[in-house]
């Protein structure tokens, strides 16, 4: 996700923020370390800021105060409620520091007595420091109350590093070699770092230090984590880390940073810790905003319009610098919990305006209002930030509900690229079917083309003989013509007359022996075809022999089983045999005689059984025998069949010989017809020459 490299100080005209009376910083520094050239920030407002609200401390935490302690903490409650009486100090202390470089505190009196108050605010930090594991023990809540009102300038990078757990870790001794390697994210980090604070003294310029540190410290993180690499957005917070520490110590805090307080997620590919966050922040905003809610949905403002940049940069790019690092500090001790906070307070003092504007004039309130307005006192955002509500465990059940979303989401996204595989192995599939049933189309073109070339030689060997034929058939005629012309000139003698009257006789009877072969034939056809239509058709036949087939598979179990009863039946015999040679010993006793009776009985109904078991297996033998008759039968009508079909061929050709003889039975008839005509025109001709 790309995050707009803005600058941290934006433009604003004079009478577009309210003014706020707020005390300023007693020092009279300026927050932008441009001023002095140094690569960390000059002291802001923290110090006042400890000393305005400085918490009292409650009765648990001051029983583990020592009594010097108590007594800091009692000064310093001393020197706000001064502060707060002196109005008229307050107001001339709220000029702008960016414009002054030295106090505008006109009042000697409270600049001594915050002068003081700043060296106790130093006095203590520095025993915090010093005594760090003892105050995050037995004085946690105190020194929570502390981060919040500021960490003094010149602590940041001990109390970071100390926050964090950053003061001795692993991966420190590793910096150097990191920074002699290559990473495939440097072309990403070179384009990015000029877009970084680019009004920054300490980043200003193309090789300026700032930029090199901080290419360095983005590469080494690239090669570190090589899941995350590097990510748009991340530069802000190294570059922050980096006004504040030397570059070993910087990049230190910030893998801890990204280990342990949520940022890898947010940085990852997939940005799936940034999905979660919109979707509290949403619920947020909804429960506790809705009239503005409702009012953004209308608009499609939606809420990763302008809250990705507050979570992916912590407000480094939406706030000033010095704002921003004031939530920083928090977000060291509590996390996440204060971007929440100061995001909500934000809308919430903005949704008057907000309500009444619309997608664009929302863009631009964004943009150029609302960064300045607690540029002069950002312990009143601080304050709003810690008076929205904000349920940790409504939060974790926001988590699991946007877990379970998300899982289902997943899955259903499993199932449409599951839907769009299958959809795309059907269309490759389809797309080869269509070859495939393109190169049929073309085979078959092909074979058609082949058989209409064949049929078309068939044809033409047809034509060539029928144009052979009727070659011949003209030479015939012309033959029959030279002949016709040959007669006419000659005198047909009564011999030739009576010759062709037997040869007519011998025509006639020759067609009447056809014409009853004929008939006989066509009577054999009649009865084949009656024989025929009762015999059963091929796929029966087939049938037919395959329950064959099993017949006798059937057969030679049972003949099997036959002679196994017909040896059990011996045995049994020879048993009733021996059993009654030893009758002569049963009548020992009533109950013997009784029991060698029933065993009698018992063997005679064994005996029947076994003979009604071989009559039985007699039986199915006889049905196998008829079943392989009925094979034999089968096969016999196979032969019939096919003696019907030879009887049919040779009938078809009778018939066409019979076709054969009809037509030269009629040529002959037309030549005795052309015979009679000639001999009686032959006659008549010689009765007028006669007469």
């Amino acid at each position: 996700m790309s995050i707009p490299s803005s600058s941290p100080e934006r433009e604003l005209s004079c009478g577009s923020v309210p003014h706020l009376e707020c005390p300023s910083s007693p020092s009279g520094m300026d927050p932008d370390p441009s001023s002095t050239g140094s690569p960390v920030l000059s002291p802001d407002s923290s110090s006042h800021d400890a000393a305005l609200s400085a918490p009292a401390a409650s009765p648990a935490d001051s029983e583990n105060l020592s009594p010097d302690e108590l007594e800091l903490l009692a000064k310093l409650e001393e020197q706000n409620r001064l502060l707060e009486a002196d109005s008229k100090s307050m107001r001339s202390m709220s000029g702008s520091r960016r414009n002054s470089g030295s106090s505008l505190v006109s009042s000697s009196s409270a600049s001594s007595n915050l002068s003081h108050l700043e060296e106790d605010t130093w006095i203590l930090w520095g025993r915090i420091v010093n005594e760090w594991e003892e105050w995050r023990r037995k004085k946690d809540k105190l020194l929570k109350e502390l981060i919040r009102k500021g960490i003094p300038h010149h602590f940041r990078a001990i109390v970071w590093q100390l926050l964090g757990n950053a003061t001795d870790m692993p991966v420190k001794n590793q910096y150097s070699e990191l920074l002699k390697m290559s990473s495939p994210c440097e072309k990403l980090i070179r384009r990015d770092i000029a877009r970084t604070y680019p009004e920054h003294e300490f980043f200003k310029g193309q090789d300026s230090l700032g930029q090199e540190v901080l290419f360095n410290v983005m590469k080494a993180y690239s090669l570190v984590d090589r899941e995350v690499g590097y990510c748009q957005g991340s530069a802000f917070i190294v570059g922050l880390l980096l006004m504040q520490m030397p570059e070993e110590e910087a990049f230190c805090v910030f893998v801890r940073l990204m280990q342990e307080y949520r940022l890898r997620e947010l940085f990852k590919p997939s940005m799936a810790e940034l999905g979660l966050c919109i979707y509290q922040f949403e619920y947020l905003l909804q429960e506790q905003l809705p009239e503005l809610n409702v009012h953004f949905r209308s608009q499609s403002f939606h809420t990763s319009m302008y809250a990705s940049s507050w979570f992916l940069t912590l407000f480094l790019t939406f706030l000033p610098l010095p704002v921003a690092t004031r939530i920083f500090d928090i977000f060291m001790y509590e996390g996440l919990e204060i971007i929440f906070r100061v995001g909500l307070a934000i809308l919430q003092y903005n949704q008057t305006d907000l309500i009444q504007l619309d997608m664009e004039g929302m863009s631009l309130h964004f943009q150029k209002v609302i960064p300045h307005q607690f540029d002069s006192c950002p312990d009143k955002l601080i304050l709003r930030a810690y008076q929205v509500k904000y349920n940790p465990k409504r939060m974790k059940k926001l988590e699991k509900e946007y877990t379970t979303i998300k899982n289902k989401e997943m899955e259903e996204q499993i199932e449409i690229k599951r839907l769009r595989t299958e959809n795309r192995l059907l269309k490759q599939r389809i797309e080869t079917l269509e070859k495939v049933m393109t190169c049929n189309k073309c085979m078959n073109g092909q074979v058609t083309r082949a058989q209409e070339a064949e049929e078309n030689y068939v044809i033409k060997r047809e034509l060539a003989v029928v144009r052979q034929q009727c070659t011949t058939a003209s030479e015939s005629l012309e033959k029959a013509q030279d002949t016709i012309r040959e007669l006419q000139q000659q005198r047909y003698t009564e011999p030739f007359v009576s010759n062709l009257q037997t040869q007519l006789e011998q025509s006639r009877l020759r067609e009447a022996e056809l014409l009853g072969a004929l008939k006989e034939m066509q009577d054999k056809v009649l009865d084949l075809e009656k024989r025929s239509s009762c015999l059963p058709d091929e796929n029966n036949v087939a049938a037919l022999q395959e329950e064959v087939k099993q017949m006798k598979l059937r057969e030679l179990e049972t003949l099997r089983s036959f002679r196994e009863m017909q040896d059990t039946v011996a045995e049994l015999n020879q048993r009733w045999q021996v059993a009654r040679g030893s009758g002569g010993h049963w009548k020992e006793s009533p109950k013997k005689n009784a029991m060698n009776e029933l065993q009698d009985k018992l063997m005679t109904v064994r005996l029947r059984e076994a003979q009604a078991q071989a009559e039985l297996r007699e039986v199915k033998l006889k049905a196998l025998q008829l079943e392989s008759q009925n094979q034999i039968h089968s096969k016999l009508i196979g032969r019939h069949e096919q003696e019907r079909s030879a009887l049919q061929d040779r009938l078809q050709m009778l018939a066409n010989q019979n076709k054969a003889l009809q037509a030269q039975l009629n040529e002959m008839k037309r030549k005795q017809a052309e015979s009679d005509c000639k001999v009686w025109l032959n006659s008549r001709g010689n009765k007028e020459i006669s007469e």
